[in-house]
């Protein structure tokens, strides 16, 4: 099959070459509004060309993958849907909630599969705790803790177009707990400071933040996200039930020191970003998405899914704004498999 990347910058060409990887993918278009650019990336990058326009990449490929800014998101989805070829798009497929719901129900109505790019989704350790969740494994959930840490604060240029540190860096967090937990939220909570960079003031957004989820069932689940970490970046996830209590994200190279005598140390190894704590993630994310146009698996990030994600992130803010929690009722992800195994 062919598949097509529209958008190739830093993203874009890991998805680009992570599909080259792939031996059901016999070729990968490539397209990008920069001049020069795709041809630049082609040229380093064996299995993969040009093409003129997303038109020519439509009738080309068997499905396309959208790594362009958000903004773009919204057109370049109904033309894959028009032509009725299967989409990976990079979260969110729109900035708004409003936007996005009016796309979500074109998409829907169309039949034609899209997948968001909540990576956390493919990663085979966040997908077996899913299953262990969702299976009753861990019991009653009693409470969820969720962390995540930039290494490396975003260039300042970013910051005004980033949406936010819920929009931005805590919506990966924001889909994939509920997705675990498996039930309704009811109330949001957030608060934030600025530790890190005025630049994020000036912004009008902070840069360190922390939110807490109560779902339906009465289960609670605390996230942290911090735009700085001097070790390096560190996601993880621990979910505490009536019958265990699992982890994800703990591994030699977490950027984490343990004071106890046989306590895990911090090495010089540590994950410089996201690329390489989520490698495997994105790996198995384009895998899956090529099974997905196969016709050989099911969704596993469908698009009204991520409408929670987004839902939370604009209640958080909220919540941030006045100091108060914040009402939400945001239902939880449908129930399907994780489309990772195999």
């Amino acid at each position: 099959m062919r598949i097509g990347v529209v958008g190739v910058g830093r993203i874009g060409t890991m998805h680009a070459t992570n599909l080259t990887t792939l031996d059901e993918v016999d070729e990968v278009l490539l397209l990008d509004p920069l001049p020069g650019r795709a041809e630049r990336v082609s040229a380093a990058l064996p299995g993969t060309r040009c093409v003129a326009d997303l038109d020519t990449m439509l009738t080309l490929g068997d499905g396309v993958l959208i790594a362009t800014p958000t903004s773009t998101h919204p057109a370049l989805l109904r033309a894959a849907v028009a032509a009725g070829v299967p989409a990976l798009c990079e979260k969110p497929i729109a900035a708004g909630l409003d936007e996005m719901l009016a796309l979500v129900a074109e998409v829907e109505a169309s039949g034609v599969e899209v997948l968001v790019g909540f990576q956390r989704r493919f990663d085979p350790a966040v997908a077996e705790l899913h299953r262990r969740v969702r299976s009753g494994d861990v019991g009653d959930v009693y409470l969820v803790r969720a962390l995540g840490n930039d290494a490396r604060p975003p260039d300042p240029a970013y910051l005004p177009r980033s949406g936010g540190i819920f929009r931005d860096l805590l919506i990966h967090d924001l889909d994939a707990v509920p997705w675990l937990v498996g039930q309704p939220v009811d109330e949001v909570y957030a608060s934030g400071s600025v530790l890190v960079d005025e630049a994020f003031a000036a912004a009008d957004d902070v840069d360190n933040a922390v939110v807490v989820l109560r779902f339906a069932g009465g289960a609670h689940a605390v996230l942290a996200g911090g735009r700085h970490d001097p070790v390096g970046y560190d996601h993880r996830i621990e979910v505490l039930g009536s019958r265990d209590c699992l982890a994800v994200g703990l591994d030699p190279r977490t950027p984490l020191t343990s004071l106890e005598p046989d306590g895990p140390r911090s090495g010089p190894d540590a994950y410089p970003g996201f690329p390489e704590r989520f490698h495997r993630a994105y790996l198995t994310e384009v895998a899956v998405f090529a099974r997905v146009v196969a016709g050989a698996a099911e969704n596993p990030s469908p698009v009204r899914d991520s409408l929670v994600s987004l839902a939370l992130a604009e209640a958080c803010e909220r919540s941030r704004r006045s100091g108060e929690p914040v009402r939400v009722g945001v239902p939880a992800p449908r129930r399907a498999g994780t489309g990772v195994a195999g």
